[in-house]
């Protein structure tokens, strides 16, 4: 009879890199990080672990049980009581939203059911009924004092989508430098924080995906101590009639973006920069979306779209040959 031994968990390769992955917030999840101490290493994995679990339980919508849900069931009616962490991510919002001229608005929640991404395949939502769900929206409309929200309007609710990843994928940063980790690629569904080098070199290398040829890279970038982000429709979008349809929601007009636009990269001193100005230059398309962008200290863009490739000046110094 012969026997197999298991592999341990979190073995380091080569090159001292330990890989963790699972999925989490909707999405395929990766942690690689190198740490010598085969204990620590588990202990890093099981608080990263629980912290993502906790933070989905309150602040995902598709948690029936969650502080979200439980303020979106409530819209339209009573006050509801948060605690500090609910209080934390409302200030974000509210920064967000003023920083991106309201791009970043997260009460877009009724265009998101009106926009169901499993139905509009086979049946575009009526203007009415995206008109009717674009006036449940607003940023201005929430209701707020010391330990409680409102949603004063029925059929209001919030999404934390727009940010939620990014602000996690920096908590895990802290997490990772409190467990004594100086090198770690921390990449929660493409929005990603590079910590340190890979081992081989003093930085991890990140690609950047050819909008215009899904599943292709035209390029990549080596990253240190900075957050990567990118936006795109490159992989969800449907045509229909012979219009092109894509997932990311102009609040504007409450229809999906329709300029042009294919992919933009971001690449920032934090993820939740990287994320949110990644989305707002999409929406805003190339020239009004990098003037924004230029107005926050260290965040760096490429745009492409159906007419080239567009970027800010200090994007090129990230950029690397191919691994």
């Amino acid at each position: 009879m012969t026997t197999t031994s298991q592999a341990p968990p979190l073995q380091a390769d080569a090159n001292g890199v330990r890989h963790l992955e699972f999925n989490a917030l909707g999405t395929k999840c990766s942690v690689k990080f190198r740490l010598t101490d085969q204990r620590q290493a588990l202990a890093f994995a099981a608080e990263a672990l629980e912290w993502i679990g906790k933070f989905e339980a309150k602040f995902s919508r598709f948690q029936p049980g969650s502080l979200v849900s439980r303020i979106n069931s409530a819209a339209g009616g009573d006050w509801v009581g948060v605690d500090a962490g609910m209080e934390r991510m409302l200030d974000l919002a509210d920064d967000l939203y003023q920083r991106t001229d309201g791009i970043l608005d997260s009460t877009l929640l009724p265009l998101l059911r009106v926009w169901d991404w499993k139905k509009v395949h086979q049946k575009l939502p009526e203007a009415c009924e995206v008109k009717a769900a674009l006036a449940l929206t607003g940023w201005r409309k929430v209701r707020r004092r010391p330990g409680a929200v409102r949603l004063p309007e029925a059929g209001m609710g919030f999404d934390f989508g727009g940010f939620g990843k990014e602000y996690a994928v920096d908590q895990l940063v802290k997490i990772a430098r409190q467990s004594g980790i100086a090198d770690a690629l921390i990449d929660l569904g493409r929005d990603i924080f590079a910590l340190g080098g890979n081992g081989k070199h003093p930085f991890w290398h990140v690609g950047i995906e050819d909008g215009c040829r899904p599943g292709n890279c035209w390029g990549g970038l080596g990253v240190t101590d900075h957050a990567v982000s990118a936006s795109g429709d490159y992989a969800r979008h449907f045509i229909y009639q012979g219009v092109r349809y894509g997932h990311i929601l102009d609040p504007r007009t409450g229809w999906p973006v329709a300029n042009g636009m294919r992919a933009v990269t971001v690449v920032a001193p934090s993820c939740l920069e990287a994320g949110i100005y990644s989305t707002a230059v999409f929406v805003l398309g190339s020239r009004a979306g990098l003037h924004l962008a230029s107005l926050a200290r260290g965040v760096e863009v490429c745009s492409q779209s159906e007419s080239g490739i567009d970027g800010s000046r200090g994007f090129g110094r990230f950029l690397v040959k191919p691994a």
